[in-house]
């Protein structure tokens, strides 16, 4: 028999999703997001989830080339870009639109001739200040790359850095935008901001931000980058983790748990030992109070996460017995919740998903 240990895929989610960021920015064509193997819920079933997309954006040259032999026709972006001159006729021959961020790409691109031409997406630093191109020196590097052949189309592109906080007391959308509109004043092209931060808060930022391409990621997958919840916007969890009880221990007041002992018993508990561990993707950040779900009832993770097996406070569930269903995140269980409580953030755990764990599909709501 198998660990009962399974990942459900719930592609029925995938798709509301996708027509919830349609909903929030109706005037825009979107890319759905689809790096890390579209955040661990794997790029065939991405297909599948997100095919009404307007196109599909990622970092792997790759997987966006295995996306081209799955059979994906409609438009692919790398957000990173190129990394060597080796990787610039790769991008033609598959027509594979790529992200310019650096003068170093503006240059091999110069001097590469390719048999057919790519098109660009142009990134400015607008205060995120990982990729991109200073306000001051962006409309240098557009007339550069407007003057190369074999370059079809710019777009113009940024990232913002706070958009789940639209007034962040550091950098506001509003101030990047700001940065955008003057470093790209006058450059014709298209225009795509909004990650899905942005994309959430469309309706608030609607005086001050347009897109022709919006670029959703965690908000497609259930998540949300902070502020208010997934449930809040709409949205539906892609991806549920569960196992069962393996082992039930019966401990009294000052007993201990898990390596280190750092869980100690106020009184008479009944602690389940469940079939999942760090190995398996799960936080060993987790602390003791991290939710929990057995047989549909909250509880809590106590000890220190192992690298196969987790700990949960089965007191308040007597019935529970070994067999026990447990929700580790997912269906009934928002992945944010147990993100927050290991300090982390839900995309983190959906891209830590061992490959030891059964992937299977499933509608929301079901057993999977």
């Amino acid at each position: 028999m198998p660990r009962p240990l399974f990942a459900t895929i719930h592609l029925d989610s995938m798709q509301h999703n996708l027509a919830q960021a349609r909903s929030c920015a109706p005037l825009a064509k979107i890319w759905a997001v689809v790096k890390a193997d579209a955040y661990g819920h794997g790029l065939e079933r991405a297909l599948r989830g997100f095919a009404s997309a307007d196109g599909l954006a990622l970092v792997e040259l790759e997987s966006a080339i295995r996306l081209r032999q799955l059979g994906w026709t409609k438009p692919i972006l790398l957000l990173e870009g190129f990394f060597e001159a080796a990787d610039v006729p790769m991008l033609a021959e598959h027509d594979i639109a790529t992200a310019v961020h650096s003068i170093e790409q503006v240059k091999l691109l110069e001097y590469t001739q390719l048999y057919r031409p790519i098109d660009v997406y142009l990134k400015m630093n607008t205060g995120m200040n990982r990729l991109g191109f200073p306000p001051a020196e962006y409309a240098a590097a557009w007339q550069r790359l407007r003057a190369i052949r074999d370059v079809r189309s710019i777009t113009h592109m940024t990232h913002f850095a706070n958009a789940d906080e639209l007034e962040h007391p550091r950098l506001t959308i509003a101030e990047q935008v700001r940065r955008f509109q003057l470093g790209a004043a006058g450059l014709a092209g298209e225009r795509s901001l909004s990650n899905s931060g942005g994309v959430l808060h469309q309706a608030e930022l609607a005086g001050q931000l347009s897109n022709d391409w919006v670029r959703p990621g965690i908000m497609l997958y259930g998540g949300t980058p902070g502020g208010r919840s997934a449930q809040d916007f709409g949205l539906r969890p892609t991806m549920t983790l569960r196992s069962e009880v393996i082992g039930i221990q019966h401990i009294g007041p000052g007993d201990t748990v898990g390596y280190g002992s750092r869980f100690e018993a106020d009184g008479p508990m009944t602690i389940g030992v469940v079939a999942c561990g760090y190995a398996d993707g799960y936080p060993r950040s987790a602390p003791h109070g991290t939710p929990v779900i057995v047989d549909g009832v909250r509880t809590t993770l106590v000890g220190r996460v192992s690298m196969d097996m987790m700990t949960v406070d089965l007191t308040p569930i007597p019935n529970a017995r070994i067999g026990s269903k447990v929700t580790l995140w997912g269906d009934g269980l928002p992945i944010d919740d147990v993100a927050q409580a290991a300090g982390t953030i839900g995309y983190e755990l959906m891209c830590a998903l061992a490959p030891r764990v059964r992937v299977t599909e499933g509608r929301l709501g079901t057993d999977g």
